[in-house]
C-alpha cells in the first residue's frame, strides 16, 4: 500500500505496478536474458533499478511496443 504525504492510502497508478524481469519478459514474448543483453548494450524498454533488483513499469512496456510497432505499407498490383 502506498501512503501520500499525509499518510493516508492512496491508490497505485494505473501502469505503475512493478514487473520482474520474467514478468516483463514473458509480456514482450522475450527470454530474460534478451532484456538482460539490451540493458547492458543501453536499448529497450526503460527500467527500474531498486537495489540489484531491476523491474519494468506496465505503462513503459506499452509505450514501447507502440515506439517499435511497424505497419507495412501497401504497394499496389502492377
Amino acid at each position: 500500500m502506498l501512503l501520500d504525504s499525509e499518510g493516508s492510502a492512496s491508490r497505485r497508478t494505473v501502469g505503475a505496478e512493478p514487473l520482474t524481469e520474467a514478468e516483463a519478459a514473458g509480456r514482450l514474448g522475450l527470454k530474460v536474458a534478451t532484456l538482460r543483453a539490451w540493458r547492458h548494450r543501453g536499448v529497450g524498454p526503460p527500467f527500474v533499478r531498486l537495489g540489484r533488483a531491476i523491474r519494468y513499469l506496465s505503462s513503459d512496456l506499452d509505450e514501447y511496443l507502440g515506439a517499435n510497432r511497424h505497419t507495412p505499407a501497401a504497394h499496389p498490383h502492377e
